[in-house]
């Protein structure tokens, strides 16, 4: 995904930042590339985490063997864990059914995960609008539009509300293992569930990838949050590959008093709504937290 290494350190270099979390480390052999490519070849610089294969899901022997390349990923290197929205809107087991993240089943492998250490790193839904009706009243028409895959309002998937009390049923039926819900906990348009995860289940956290357009509408309410549990939640741009103005739009979000500036100052048409957002202007140990410090403390870096 990424041509030239050395240019992304030396992107890196220039935004002050450390390290990145590479997450499609996938399995096997592709995870061991990334790592020889990555982590091995720069020390410090990046933190893989691997991915699972649900396909085994079909096979009678198939939790077994996902424990065992979770066990196998972590012998090779792995930092953590990710896990896609295709379990639960994807994935199916031995009966045809779709396999949400909840599933009783899935209980070896993330338990397995708290016990090798592996922070799972969980993205288990997607914005309200990709499940709501696709009319002229949903407000991001135009992206699903050009992406009709990303709807998911279709007859044989969960509701998004089903999405969210799997993802909270697993959190809560494994208080040993941690979990990062990505993109502030695939929520970040009800932060007040978000706040109640946080508040409820003491192995959650958040990151704050990919939702800057949805956490710029509710400033206030998006500060208070992160200021609230400055302890749990962690950067993130969800930019691939990752680019100087992607940085500097986060930053200024982050860390100023400017209000309705452009959430993708690169794109003629903002590509998750036509809105502005407006910054945090949080504190500098909030930044402290959410910048490094969760991070460092949850990877061991």
């Amino acid at each position: 995904m990424v041509p030239d290494v050395s240019g992304l350190l030396a992107l890196m270099d220039g935004h002050d930042v450390r390290s990145i979390v590479n997450l499609d480390g996938m399995w096997g052999e592709e995870l061991a590339a990334n790592l020889d490519r990555y982590d091995r070849a720069h020390p410090g610089r990046f933190l893989t985490f691997c991915q699972l294969d649900w396909n085994l899901l079909r096979e009678r022997d198939g939790i077994e063997r996902l424990v065992r390349s979770l066990e196998h990923s972590r012998m090779l290197g792995a930092r953590g864990l990710k896990v896609w929205k295709t379990l639960g809107l994807h994935y199916t087991g031995p009966d045809g059914r779709l396999v949400l993240p909840d599933d009783p089943r899935l209980g070896p492998v993330f338990a397995a995960a708290g016990e090798l250490g592996l922070p799972v790193l969980i993205h288990t839904a997607d914005p309200v609008a990709f499940f709501a009706p696709l009319d002229r009243h949903n407000e991001r028409l135009e992206e699903l539009l050009s992406q009709p895959d990303w709807h998911f309002g279709r007859p044989g998937l969960p509701t998004f509300d089903r999405l969210m009390d799997a993802l909270e049923g697993l959190v809560a039926a494994h208080p040993g293992t941690t979990f990062i819900g990505a993109h502030v906990g695939c929520n970040a348009e009800d932060l007040g569930w978000v706040g109640r995860m946080l508040d409820e289940h003491a192995n959650f956290h958040v990151d704050i990838a990919g939702r800057l357009a949805e956490l710029g509408r509710r400033p206030r309410e998006t500060a208070a949050l992160l200021t609230r549990h400055r302890d749990r939640v962690l950067f993130g741009t969800d930019a691939f590959p990752v680019t100087a103005s992607a940085y500097r739009t986060h930053f200024r979000f982050l860390e100023t008093a400017d209000e309705h500036f452009p959430y993708a100052p690169e794109e003629e048409v903002p590509p998750q709504g036509r809105w502005a957002v407006s910054a945090l202007d949080l504190p500098a140990d909030v930044l402290e937290k959410v910048y490094s410090e969760n991070a460092r403390r949850l990877l061991g870096a």
